[in-house]
């Protein structure tokens, strides 16, 4: 907390209720247990919180990041936050409302970009993505404009390719940016559900060009991580949706995990199943604009369980090889030994060096959290194989922006 001595005020943190949606993280990453909640808010409480922001790099909408300046005798109570539908307005003018010396708002911004064990930061040249533009109160209306399954017919995983059309709203995105969908109803207590965010498959002009529309992957849950019959509400309400429904939708989240704009970039991308959302809508976007020979180079490394449950297998493709460098891994085709992600990263051992010596290289990776580790391994083990040091070249493309993972 961060005082000041002339007035008696210090900074409060605060969670924005307008735009949490009690994915509970935040409360899980607190070390000291300064977070805590009701069947309406998340809350911070005043007396434990120290300020270490480890809370902040993870919360997906930044409804974490956020403070009021207080009296330090009258601070806003537990009863206070679990009351609000929005943030109350700052009670100091505005110019006093920020009481950080410049090496508290470097330690705040970089706290804030973290994750994965290191800073995490746009490109460089990355375009400014739009954030929070509608809320859980004011969401925007689409039009569902296509719903169309992308796996074999007979394969186990129903993932569909969802076109989602925003008429006259303005709703502008980015490559590797999400989007929040409310489903309709309410849980079996009579809540609303929560939120469910998706990452978003189309390029910045849309998934028909010159249209404001967009594209989401989304895979029909019907079981959870341990096999057993679950029904995901969120994802089957949308692998349900007709052309025509309205869906309810907030956002835009996402200010790190975007695509750099400077031409002779380059972009390795990992991922499995409905990962490969972001990476979808990062080549669509490079093939769009494939006429400008702004150079650079696309490799992808791609895994599920066989092809028929691949998503994008068959435009995947078709895209030439002078544009990308496509790698699958399967690991459940019968009679073939099984292959993952970073088994098919360490036979291309010598292009992946060669790329990470680049430092217009930028490394995306996304899809489930069981693969962050094999990966890493793999990566470690080329680095040390071509003369690299991994534990040196990871904070250093991660200060540099070059390295992205989102995993669930």
């Amino acid at each position: 907390m961060s005082a000041t001595e002339s007035t008696g005020l210090v900074r409060q943190h605060l969670i924005d209720p307008e735009i949490c949606i009690r994915c509970n993280t935040c409360e899980e990453m607190c070390p000291i247990d300064a977070i805590t909640h009701d069947a309406r808010n998340y809350v911070v409480k005043f007396d434990v919180c120290n300020w270490c922001n480890g809370c902040i790099a993870p919360c997906p909408t930044g409804a974490i990041d956020n403070f009021r300046n207080v009296e330090r005798a009258t601070p806003f109570s537990l009863d206070d936050q679990f009351g609000w539908d929005e943030l109350p307005a700052a009670s100091v003018p505005e110019k006093e409302q920020s009481s950080e010396t410049p090496d508290d708002v470097v330690r705040i911004t970089r706290a804030a970009t973290s994750g994965q064990g290191g800073t995490a930061r746009p490109p460089w040249s990355a375009a400014h993505p739009y954030l929070n533009l509608y809320a859980l109160q004011k969401p925007a209306i689409a039009t569902v404009a296509g719903n169309f399954r992308i796996t074999d017919a007979g394969a186990s995983s129903d993932i569909r390719h969802l076109v989602l059309d925003f008429g006259q709203q303005a709703f502008p995105v980015l490559e590797g940016q999400s989007i929040g969908i409310l489903a309709p109803g309410t849980d079996s207590e009579g809540k609303p559900h929560h939120l469910r965010l998706y990452s978003i498959a189309s390029p910045r002009d849309g998934e028909r060009p010159g249209y404001n529309n967009l594209s989401l992957t989304v895979k029909r849950v019907t079981a959870d991580h341990d096999g057993q019959p679950v029904k995901g509400v969120c994802s089957n309400y949308l692998c349900d949706l007709a052309k025509g429904d309205k869906v309810q939708v907030v956002g835009p989240y996402g200010n790190t995990f975007l695509m750099p704009n400077h031409p002779g970039s380059s972009l390795l991308m990992v991922c499995t199943g409905t990962g490969s959302a972001p990476m979808r809508a990062m080549t669509e976007r490079r093939r769009r604009r494939i006429a400008r020979n702004e150079g650079g180079e696309l490799m992808l490394f791609f895994g599920a369980r066989m092809p028929q449950e691949l998503p994008y297998f068959g435009p995947l493709l078709k895209l030439p090889s002078e544009l990308i460098d496509i790698n699958f891994a399967f690991s459940r085709v019968p009679d073939e030994p099984k292959k993952y992600v970073q088994d098919r990263i360490r036979e291309r051992g010598e292009a992946v060096a060669r790329m990470l010596r680049d430092e217009n290289t930028y490394v995306y990776i996304c899809g489930l959290k069981g693969m962050e580790t094999g990966v890493d391994e793999a990566f470690r083990d080329i680095c040390r194989e071509h003369g690299l040091s991994w534990s040196e070249l990871l904070p250093t493309l991660r200060e540099q922006g070059r390295y992205h993972v989102e995993t669930y």
